[in-house]
């Protein structure tokens, strides 16, 4: 069996770890630059108020105290997001985390074990030592462990197995409610009189890969009850990595767009390390700001001498480009990066006389760099380009709570 351990309403949850006055109250999480609503509260929803609302439609609600509004702390979650796998890699016997509020976990083998106690133990544990709730739902692939911790949040308990026969279950969830099916797929589904996640298990193979080709057919097996193989789970290596980011303020300055820009090569170059990749060039953009939306993209490329991950060497090439990119008296909104031509590291390739060594190694220092961030916080060891302070350019967040976990400055304090 499988089980899927799911934070409830996670970033909500998280901003009531450390702020008790938003317990019971309607509370929203809003996006980047405080646009709109993507975690909500059970109370919030108890009114009606869909997923994705823009907060400035909800701004007087605010005003008169029927709502509660955060931004998005990304943090705070990600610091408790690790706390709660680490308690799962003591729990059980793997895990696979999928989502920063979700985890696929291996429950311990040998003998009988009494999946509801463990899940309710588990569960219990979670709640105890990091104080975020959540729902446990058991199956025997990953699809069906999705549609079980579905049902699991609705037990009082928390936690739900899935019975040997699935059929109830599955004749009562609409298509559209199976993981990687969503909208667009189940309309394509409906024309085929699909409708139900039972229809859709129950649908001939041939008819179920016209429709949605080998992903659609793998989450068939998978509702049937047969895991995916090693050969259905293959994941492709990405054939590029980006980073962008719209500004909290219009930027105006070629020092802003340096930054920006920096930041996000930063990012997105410990992306590509993670990968096992590296890149044999990228292309900077910026976006003006137009009233009414829109604006004029100015793009270069960028090829680097040798295919890289060292994030020092991409802001050395990236460097000159910057001032075709910056037009005084413009407004912008907007910068980004995408990397092109990768390669995974090590990869057998034609050197040329001018290269001091093999250009597939990794960067042994920003490997190093790497682990350092992971261990004591993001961005503690950076490159001066990034800048030094909060930047007017960076994410608008005026609801911002305190970073308690992963800042000595902001720590809690008790009187």
């Amino acid at each position: 069996m499988i089980g899927l351990v799911d934070g409830n309403n996670f970033f909500v949850s998280c901003e009531r770890v450390f702020n008790r006055r938003l317990v019971g109250k309607p509370v929203a999480v809003l996006s980047n630059n405080d646009g709109c609503c993507v975690s909500r509260s059970n109370e919030f929803k108890a009114l009606g108020i869909p997923m994705g609302t823009p907060y400035f439609q909800l701004r007087e609600r605010e005003r008169t105290g029927e709502l509660m509004f955060c931004s998005s702390n990304y943090e705070l979650y990600g610091d408790i997001s690790r706390r709660i796998i680490s308690i799962l890699r003591e729990e059980t016997l793997e895990v696979e985390q999928y989502s920063i509020d979700e985890a696929f976990i291996h429950p311990p083998q040998g003998g009988e074990i009494n999946l509801m106690e463990y899940g309710t133990r588990l569960r219990a544990k979670i709640l105890r030592w990091v104080g975020i709730p959540c729902g446990i739902g058991f199956a025997p692939t990953k699809t069906l462990a999705k549609i079980a911790n579905h049902l699991a949040k609705k037990q009082p308990e928390g936690v739900f197995i899935l019975p040997d026969d699935p059929t109830p279950v599955l004749a009562t969830l609409p298509a559209e409610e199976v993981w990687g099916v969503g909208r667009r797929l189940s309309a394509k589904l409906h024309t085929h009189g699909i409708h139900t996640a039972e229809q859709l298990r129950n649908a001939p193979k041939e008819r179920i890969r016209s429709v949605g080709g080998i992903t659609l057919l793998r989450t068939v097996e998978e509702l049937r009850g047969i895991p995916c193989t090693e050969e259905w789970e293959y994941v492709a290596d990405p054939d590029s990595v980006s980073c962008s980011r719209s500004f909290g303020t219009p930027v105006t300055t070629r020092e802003g767009i340096a930054e920006s820009l920096a930041s996000f090569i930063t990012e997105a170059a410990a992306k590509l390390r993670r990968h096992g990749m590296l890149a044999a060039g990228c292309n900077i953009y910026a976006q003006t700001f137009q009233s009414g939306g829109g604006g004029e993209f100015i793009e270069r490329t960028v090829v680097f001498h040798a295919p890289t991950d060292a994030t020092n060497e991409m802001l050395t090439a990236v460097s000159p480009n910057l001032d075709a990119l910056f037009v005084p008296g413009f407004r912008y909104r907007k910068t980004g990066v995408v990397f092109f031509g990768l390669e995974k590291v090590g990869t057998a390739r034609q050197l040329d006389l001018f290269t001091a060594s093999a250009p597939s190694e990794a960067s042994p220092l920003f490997q190093a760099i790497d682990k350092i961030n992971a261990r004591y916080g993001r961005n503690r060891v950076f490159s001066a380009s990034l800048g030094i302070g909060e930047a007017s350019w960076k994410m608008k967040r005026e609801k911002l709570s305190k970073r308690s976990t992963t800042r000595w400055d902001e720590l809690i304090t008790v009187r």
